[in-house]
């Protein structure tokens, strides 16, 4: 088979890897029928990861089911499922509080499309070996496209977790998204078909802000601190400064979610943060608990991820076409 690899700054070519095997019982085998890159896919393309190529990229796909191990119940040779980006047992004590991306049964932040706790391949692949298949397959529900959900390994499912819960707990209430790519646009969609009362989405990309508005949110070119104005904001922009100017605009009490990989340092505003009273939370999320509520909110029909989607584009294209500035390309399989 064959696995995408990043090899340099903007440069991914396919290279042969042995087909996958079932280890165990628990196993599956799937290949992906839809997958796209997450945000920090974009990141590591442009040269600003951490992690020295080669290596096999992709982490985000829905996926075909081809083969199982007799232990296997909860999916079977042919169901589509979503794949989620960590590797997973599903039954220590983390996996059963939900904190799936800290696995004690594997090595620290085993992953796909990273060579961070081991090396697992990428589902920018033909083929992709699951390990503790019943706890980390999702079955998508019927009716639900998968190139529409081809994020919800982790970017879909990474924006419901970072503005639901919230807006249960604060109903109506005023969110600020500042973003650079999807993730920001999935929240703007989420937030507003979940009920906030007030949704400004800052983006330097004019079309992201076209597209947001679509979604009911205001948008800004930049951001211009106003204390006080909101009671959520959410930050995916990879980019200190904007983390801090988000900071500076909360209302006592208030929660913020950084989703930005933030690969160099810099400053917050901590004595604000402090007479405030805010709540930062910055986090690599274990979005596999959060996944069936994600996916059953893309059913509800209140929500459109496939707005998203920027491009379509097949399999065979992917080493020329990933390394392009699309906001949210998926890559198919032709006979899917």
């Amino acid at each position: 088979m064959r696995e995408l690899t990043y090899v340099a700054k903007r440069t991914v070519e396919w290279r042969e890897a042995p087909d996958p095997t079932l280890r165990s019982g628990r196993e599956a085998i799937v290949a992906p029928v839809a997958a796209t890159p997450c945000d920090v896919d974009s990141s590591i393309l442009a040269g600003h990861g951490f992690i020295e190529p080669p290596f096999a990229l992709g982490h985000e796909c829905v996926a075909r089911v081809v083969e199982t191990g007799d232990a296997v119940t909860a999916v079977a040779p042919g169901d589509l499922v979503v794949v989620p980006w960590s590797i997973n047992c599903g039954t220590c004590d983390r996996c059963r509080a939900g904190l799936t991306a800290h696995c004690t049964a594997v090595p620290y932040m085993a992953m796909y499309g990273a060579p961070i706790g081991g090396r697992r391949g990428g589902l920018f692949s033909d083929l992709v070996r699951v390990p503790y298949a019943d706890a980390m397959l999702v079955p998508l529900p019927a009716g639900l496209d998968p190139v529409a959900m081809a994020s919800a390994s982790d970017n879909w499912s990474l924006a419901w977790r970072l503005v639901a819960p919230h807006l249960k707990a604060r109903p109506g209430a005023r969110v600020l998204v500042v973003a650079r790519g999807s993730i920001g646009l999935y929240v703007c969609d989420i937030a507003r078909a979940l009920g906030a009362s007030e949704v400004l989405y800052v983006d330097p990309d004019p079309e992201h802000r076209t597209l947001a508005r679509t979604f009911g949110a205001a948008t800004a070119e930049t951001l211009e601190p106003v204390p006080q104005s909101f009671d959520i904001a959410v930050e995916a922009t990879g980019r200190v400064e904007q983390l801090a100017l988000a900071l500076k605009c909360l209302t006592p009490e208030a929660i913020c979610e950084s989703a930005g990989n933030h690969f160099r340092p810099g400053e917050l505003p901590l004595l604000d943060m402090y007479l405030t009273g805010v709540t930062l939370r910055i986090a690599r999320d274990s979005v596999r608990a959060h996944i069936p509520d994600a996916l059953a909110l893309a059913a509800s029909g209140t929500v459109a991820p496939e707005k998203v989607v920027s491009h379509v584009i097949d399999w065979e294209d992917l080493p020329a076409a990933l390394p392009e500035k699309h906001l949210k390309p998926v890559f198919v399989r032709a006979d899917e």
